[in-house]
C-alpha cells in the first residue's frame, strides 16, 4: 500500500513503578504470578473505558446531546430502564480513577473523547469546558506515568448531526474534529484510535436496532453506513497526520472467527457472507485498500459495495501505525431460516449457539482457543499489510458476588469467573503469537482489559458489570474486585 511511511511504535519502556507487592500475592493469586512471568518483555498491558459508559455529567459543562442520550431515554430500549446521565460519574472523579489505574500498575489507559462534550453540535468551535476535562485527564495520566490511548469516536455521535452516519457529511465533520483534537493534544497521546469497532455500530445500531440510533435498515441498506464510517476513519487518519500528532495512529475493528454449521453449500455460503460483512469489509478496506470480491450470488445483497469510488478506498486504506483487534467470541452460521418452504425475506444467514462452551453473563461463549484462531486468520489474510497489533477490550460481563476473605475475614467482591476469563484469554494471545505458533507473524504489542470501572453497558444498562472496580451507582463508591487484585499481582510479577 502506498502513502506515508509507518511511524515506528515504541514498546512501552516507561511503565510506572508498580505498587509494593503484597507478600501473600503468590499464595493468593498463583496463576497471576505464573502468567505474569510468561508475558513477553515490552508487552503493554492496559485498561480502558469509554466516555458514554463512565463519564456521566451529561448536562454539565456545555455538553451537547448524543444519539445515545436520546436512545437510552426511550422507553424499552435499555434493560432495567437505566440511562448514562450519571453512570460512574468519572467526569467528577477523574483524579480518583487515575489513582486506581496507577495503583493497578497498568502501562496504558484507553479512553474515548465524548464528541458532544468537546463539540456539542458536531461542528464548529470546540467547547472550552469539555476540552479542559480531557486536558486534566491527560496531564494526570502522564504525571502517573500512564500512557494515554485516545479513541476519537466510541459511538456517541452528536444528535445535531442530521441522519448521523447515514449522511456522508458526517465523515467530514468527524475529520474536522480529529484535526482540532490532534492539534490540541497531539503532543501528549501515545496512540490515537480513530474509531472503536465500526462493525458493531453498523449491525447493532442500523440493522438489529439494539444500539443507538436504533435503525432497522436491513443488511443491504446498512452497507453505505459502513462505508461512511470507514471513510470517516480514513479522513481522520489524514487529519491527525495533518495536525502533526506524535503518537501512532490506528483503529480498532471487531473480529469474530466464523464457522459454518455444516459443509453444505448453503451453510458455507452463509458463513462466507457473515464473515465478509462483519469482518472483511472493515479489515480488507483498511488494510488492503479494497472491499472483498463479491460472488455472483451475493451481488444484489452487497450491491452498494460495487459502487464505491476508488478515491474513497485510497483514503480508507492509508497505512496505519497499529491495528486494534476486538475479540469476544466465535460465531457459528448457517443458511437463512426457512418458513413454509421459503427463505425469510431479507434474512441472509442464521446464527446458532455454542452449547459446548460455558457462557459469560451476557451469553457469549467463553472460547479462548478461538482467540488463537482469530489471530491466526488475521495473520494469514493480511500478511505484510498487517501493522503491529493491540488486542483491545478484553473482558466480559459477570455478576459480582460478595464473599469473605479466608485470611482476613474482610468482605471481598469475588468475580472468579472474570479472573478465569482474563487468564485464559491473555494466555491464549501470548501462546498464539509465540515463534512457530499459528499467529507468529502477528506483532502483538499490547493487551487492553475492559473495563477499569463498572459503567453503563449500552443495551444492558446497569444489569451487567464489566469492571475490575465495582461502582456503587448510588454512592459512587469504588471498590476494587478480586479481578483487580489478580491483575495487580500479574502486572507486578512481570520480568
Amino acid at each position: 500500500m502506498g502513502g506515508l511511511p509507518r511511524i515506528r511504535l515504541n514498546r512501552i519502556a516507561h511503565a510506572m513503578t508498580p505498587p509494593p507487592r503484597d507478600p501473600s500475592a503468590r499464595q493468593r493469586y498463583p496463576s497471576a504470578e505464573s502468567l505474569g512471568a510468561m508475558l513477553p518483555q515490552g508487552l503493554s498491558m492496559g485498561v480502558s473505558t469509554s466516555a458514554f459508559q463512565v463519564e456521566g455529567a451529561t448536562r454539565d459543562g456545555g455538553r451537547g446531546e448524543s444519539v445515545w442520550d436520546s436512545f437510552s431515554h426511550q422507553s424499552g430500549r435499555i434493560a432495567g430502564g437505566g440511562t448514562a446521565d450519571v453512570a460512574a460519574d468519572s467526569y467528577h472523579r477523574v483524579d480518583e480513577d487515575t489513582a486506581l489505574i496507577r495503583d493497578l500498575g497498568a502501562d496504558a489507559y484507553g479512553f474515548s473523547f465524548s464528541w458532544p462534550r468537546v463539540q456539542p453540535d458536531g461542528r464548529g468551535r470546540l467547547n472550552t469546558d469539555g476540552v479542559a476535562f480531557y486536558d486534566r485527564l491527560l496531564d494526570g495520566l502522564l504525571a502517573a506515568r500512564i500512557s494515554p490511548v485516545a479513541t476519537l469516536f466510541h459511538w456517541d455521535t452528536p444528535l445535531e448531526l442530521t441522519d448521523s452516519w447515514q449522511n456522508r457529511d458526517t465523515a467530514g465533520r468527524f475529520a474536522d474534529l480529529a484535526f482540532e483534537l490532534g492539534e490540541l493534544f497531539g503532543d501528549r497521546v501515545e496512540r490515537w484510535v480513530t474509531m472503536h469497532e465500526p462493525a458493531t455500530l453498523v449491525f447493532a445500531g442500523y440493522v438489529s436496532a439494539v444500539h443507538a440510533p436504533g435503525e432497522r435498515l436491513g443488511l443491504t441498506a446498512a452497507l453505505p453506513v459502513a462505508h461512511t464510517l470507514l471513510l470517516g476513519h480514513g479522513m481522520a487518519v489524514q487529519a491527525l497526520r495533518g495536525a502533526g500528532v506524535r503518537g501512532g495512529i490506528g483503529l480498532t475493528n471487531a473480529y469474530t472467527p466464523v464457522e459454518a454449521t455444516s459443509s453444505d453449500d448453503d451453510d458455507t455460503a452463509a458463513a462466507w457472507l457473515f464473515d465478509a460483512v462483519h469482518n472483511r469489509i472493515f479489515a480488507d478496506s483498511v488494510l488492503l485498500g479494497h472491499y472483498p470480491e463479491i460472488p455472483d450470488h451475493f451481488a444484489e445483497a452487497l450491491a452498494p459495495l460495487a459502487q464505491i469510488d476508488d478515491a474513497d478506498l485510497r483514503l480508507i486504506g492509508q497505512p496505519l501505525d497499529f491495528y486494534g483487534v476486538g475479540y469476544e467470541a466465535p460465531t457459528r452460521v448457517g443458511a437463512p431460516p426457512v418458513l413454509l418452504g421459503r427463505s425469510v425475506a431479507g434474512v441472509h444467514y442464521r446464527v446458532e449457539g455454542w452449547p459446548e462452551f460455558r457462557a459469560t453473563g451476557t451469553g457469549a461463549p467463553v472460547a479462548p482457543e478461538y482467540l488463537e484462531t482469530a489471530l491466526a486468520e488475521i495473520a494469514a489474510r493480511y500478511g505484510d499489510a498487517l501493522p503491529p497489533v493491540f488486542l483491545t477490550g478484553l473482558g466480559a460481563g459477570y455478576p459480582d458476588v460478595l464473599a469473605l476473605d479466608d485470611r482476613t475475614g474482610d468482605r471481598v467482591i469475588a468475580d472468579t469467573a472474570r479472573i478465569g476469563y482474563l487468564e485464559a484469554h491473555i494466555e491464549a494471545a501470548v501462546r498464539a503469537t509465540r515463534p512457530d505458533a499459528p499467529a507468529a507473524a502477528v506483532d502483538l504489542r499490547g493487551i487492553t482489559i475492559r473495563s477499569l470501572l463498572d459503567g453503563f453497558e449500552f443495551e444492558h444498562g446497569f444489569t451487567r458489570r464489566w469492571g475490575l472496580v465495582h461502582v456503587d451507582f448510588t454512592t459512587q463508591e469504588r471498590s476494587p474486585k478480586e479481578s483487580y487484585r489478580w491483575l495487580q499481582a500479574l502486572l507486578g510479577s512481570r520480568t
